[in-house]
Order: structure tokens, then C-alpha cells, then sequence
């Protein structure tokens, strides 16, 4: 409509700069020392919320960090559509990696640096801002309610309590969440599916307290070489994972499936050029899409132990960690995984060590079918503002809540990302192009018309 161009294109300098306003604000979910910064930022999504023409908005708390949900219903005889993000943002560390301060957002080149300004700050603020756009030209087609959480980053560990203490206050026809990615401006894409997630850490003890090497070494098992060997025996020679009935529920992808994914544009020399590798890695048989969609992975996030200070010290060191997560696919459960794979440490430990496993959090992959009025409504959506259909692609990351919400709310998801997978989602100089953000505003109202079309 060109009522939503206009006031777009009046207000768009405004719109930017209260999303560069969010991003100054450290919501970093998983430190203690910014919980006034978390009520802080939930506080002005509240503000601006209500100044985009919600009927109510309330900061509701959890166990951890507030929620904020807010509504706003033009007619209860009309679909409604829960929008979710989460105002939380990921540790900014190194910091020394950053080009410029995480939390002093910079404009350069067409994009917004800042932590968060992808992963989720821009992306759910889109909506906040497709909502005033359609209240402000009284052209509102469904009802929406929102809730933009603060614990996305750490596992959305209260949100099913939460969803199930507030069901009828959340209840909804369909679920819209940006928290995804697209292939290009040029090449839009839709993901029809994220991976689910096991997330563990890992504690290997050997001697009872650090050891001189000298003294020790070549007598005691250094337990950072066993845990090593351990993680390094979890991959074959074909970079498979070799854990016992790991891939047992896996539903592979169809050929039809993946000639659908093969139409999406890649140049592997660009992929490698970019990251600054060689060359690609990944289980053989399967391109890097396929590998970063549809099939499971095991990486090692992080390994520590010993003397890791300034110098030397010849120590051979009592205790050894290791965290370790796996992505998922349909049809693994998180819990079944999570189990199988501490199992299966346990059982390659050897005796001169003891391991000790735990869960971090963890979440079941999701799909959503193109089939569905959800999807359509997207697709439709996508086409009439980028001009073409976009493809429909599996995406590699994980949205652990999908799942709950549909076996709590007993409605689908859909998902309409509007980021790109080089935004260095949760690594530094984290960023979003502001065509992304101003594209997303104007896409996004025609979801909600289209999708109250098909939904009669």
C-alpha cells in the first residue's frame, strides 16, 4: 500500500536512529553485572511499543530476566499473530577483535556495527516499527500481540514456564519471528527450518592437584592430552560423527529437497575467501549447504586447562574442560542426544582419567511446511516487495523455543529473517545492513495482509 511507503519514507531517519538508541543499551543476558542494563532495555522496547500504537504493553517477570509482551487487537473475530525476539545479545568479547565499541553502534558502508544489531535488536525492532507504520495509516489487517524476551542468548531457560503460566495471554494463530538470515538483497530466501541443539560441558580429572611435568610427567596421564584424544576419536576419517546411533533418527532430505537447496547461489572460493581458510571442511558427501543445514554436527566450542597466564609454568595440570555442542535435525530430540552423547564420553574415558558431563540447554530442531498458509503468506510477501519468489532454505543455527512453542501454543512458526550469515552473528563487529532493516519494515505488513487473506 502506498500509504505504508509514505510514512516509511517520512519517518525513516527516526526509525534508525531509535534502533542505534537500543543498541547503545548492554543487554548481555548471561553476566550479572548488567541486569539493571536488562530491565533497562526492557523498559524502552516497552516505550516503544506503546508509541507504535500497542493497546498495552507490560514488563513481565521471570524467574530471570522481564519479558515484555504487548498487544494490539483491532477486531477478536481477526487472525492474531504472536511476534517473537528477544532484546538480550550475546557477550561482546574479545573486545579487542572489535573496530569500534560494541556498544557504541557505527554506520559504515551502508551497515549498522554493534553487538545486537542483527541478533535481535534490528531484526524484531522491524516489527515494532511495521506495527506504527500500519496503526498510524489505520490499515491494521490482523491482530498482534508481541513478546520479546531477555534470555534467548542463554538458552531461553524460564521461557516454558512462562509460556505455560500465560498461554491464553499468548494465545495465537501463528507465531513470526526474525531471528534468521536470507541469502542476499539480490537472492531472498525464507528459512523452512532451523536445527535444534545439545549443549554440554566437560570436566576430566586426573591427579588430584597440578603436578610439576618434570617430576610427574611420562608417570600420570595429563588429562588436557586425554581430553584431546577423546574429542579428536568423536570424528572419523570422513568427518563423521562416530558416537553410537548418533544419526539413528535423522530423516534425510529427499533429492527433490536437495536440488531445491542446490538453486540457491554459492561460490565456494568467496566462502573460503571470507572466512580466511583455505579450505573447506565438513563430512564428505554433502555440499556446504547441505552440511550447515540438513545434517547434524559436533563442534567444540571451547578447551581450557593448565597454566594459560603470561610465561611459563611446567605444570601438568589436574583437571582438563571442554564445551561441546551439537546441532540437530528432524528428527533428534535434544534430550536423547544430550544423554547419548555424555553416555558416550563417559564410555571412551580411560580408567586413568574420570570425566564428569553436564548440560548447558539445549532445544528440538523445528521445521515449517511450505505448504502451509504461514509459509505462503511469507513467500507472497517476499515476492511482492523483492520482486521475486524466494527460495526456501534450511537454516543452520538453532531457535530452541520453535518447538515449545508449538506443543504449548499449538500453533506454527514461521520464519522471516531479514539478516545475512556474514552479519558475524556472535563474534565481533557484529552488523546489519540498513537496507535489511528498512526492507524488513516494509515487508513485514504485507505478511499480516496476506496472511488475513488466506486466513478468510
Amino acid at each position: 500500500m502506498q500509504a505504508w511507503k509514505d510514512y516509511q519514507a517520512q519517518n525513516k531517519d527516526r526509525f534508525l536512529e531509535e534502533l542505534l538508541e537500543l543498541l547503545r543499551i548492554p543487554s548481555v543476558s548471561a553476566r550479572s553485572e548488567h541486569k539493571e542494563d536488562m530491565v533497562r532495555c526492557a523498559e524502552k522496547v516497552k516505550q516503544r511499543l506503546l508509541e507504535a500504537g500497542a493497546d498495552t504493553v507490560e514488563i513481565m517477570p521471570t524467574a530471570g530476566h522481564p519479558a515484555v509482551f504487548g498487544e494490539k487487537i483491532v477486531d477478536p473475530s481477526k487472525p492474531t499473530v504472536l511476534v517473537y525476539g528477544h532484546y538480550d545479545v550475546q557477550p561482546p568479547d574479545p573486545l579487542e577483535l572489535w573496530d569500534s565499541p560494541p556498544f557504541e553502534p557505527v554506520i559504515k558502508d551502508g551497515k549498522i556495527f554493534a553487538r545486537g544489531a542483527c541478533d535481535d535488536k534490528g531484526q524484531f525492532y522491524m516489527h515494532v516499527k511495521a506495527l506504527e507504520v500500519m496503526t498510524k495509516s489505520n490499515s491494521l489487517p490482523v491482530n498482534i500481540k508481541f513478546l520479546i524476551e531477555g534470555e534467548e542468548e542463554i538458552g531461553s531457560k524460564h521461557l516454558g514456564e512462562f509460556l505455560e503460566a500465560n498461554k491464553e495471554k499468548l494465545k495465537a494463530d501463528v507465531i513470526l519471528i526474525s531471528d534468521t538470515a536470507m541469502l542476499s538483497l539480490d537472492t531472498p530466501s525464507i528459512d523452512v527450518g532451523v536445527r535444534g541443539l545439545s549443549y554440554i560441558e566437560v570436566e576430566v580429572t586426573g591427579p588430584n592437584r597440578d603436578l610439576h611435568s618434570g617430576v610427574y610427567g611420562g608417570a600420570v596421564a595429563n588429562p588436557i592430552t586425554i581430553l584431546a584424544k577423546m574429542i579428536a576419536s568423536l570424528h572419523d576419517e570422513n568427518n563423521h560423527i562416530t558416537i553410537p546411533n548418533f544419526y539413528d533418527d535423522v530423516v534425510e532430505s529427499t533429492p527433490e529437497e536437495r536440488f531445491e537447496m542446490a538453486k540457491a547461489p554459492y561460490d565456494e572460493k568467496e566462502y573460503s575467501t571470507d572466512l580466511g581458510v583455505k579450505t573447506l571442511w565438513g563430512e564428505k558427501g554433502y555440499t556446504t549447504n547441505e552440511r550447515t543445514g540438513i545434517r547434524p554436527t559436533l563442534e567444540l566450542n571451547g578447551i581450557w586447562g593448565g597454566y594459560t597466564g603470561e610465561g611459563a609454568k611446567t605444570v601438568l595440570p589436574s583437571k582438563a574442560y571442554a564445551k561441546i555442542s551439537a546441532r540437530l535435525v528432524p528428527n533428534q530430540k535434544s534430550d536423547k542426544m544430550t544423554k547419548l552423547i555424555i553416555d558416550h564420553l563417559h564410555s571412551i574415558a580411560p580408567d586413568y582419567v574420570t570425566v564428569k558431563a553436564s548440560e548447558h540447554h539445549g532445544g528440538d530442531p523445528y521445521m515449517t511446511p511450505v505448504d502451509s498458509t504461514e509459509y505462503k503468506a511469507a513467500a507472497k510477501a517476499i515476492e511482492t516487495t523483492f520482486g521475486k519468489a524466494p527460495i526456501p532454505v534450511r537454516g543452520g543455527g538453532s531457535i530452541p523455543i520453535t518447538a515449545l512453542f508449538e506443543s504449548v501454543l499449538s500453533c506454527k512458526t514461521v520464519f522471516l529473517g531479514f539478516g545475512l550469515d556474514s552479519d558475524n552473528l556472535h563474534s565481533p563487529n557484529e552488523k546489519f545492513n540498513i537496507d535489511n532493516f528498512y526492507k524488513g519494515i516494509e515487508t513485514i505488513p504485507y505478511f499480516h495482509q496476506y496472511y488475513a487473506e488466506m486466513k478468510g
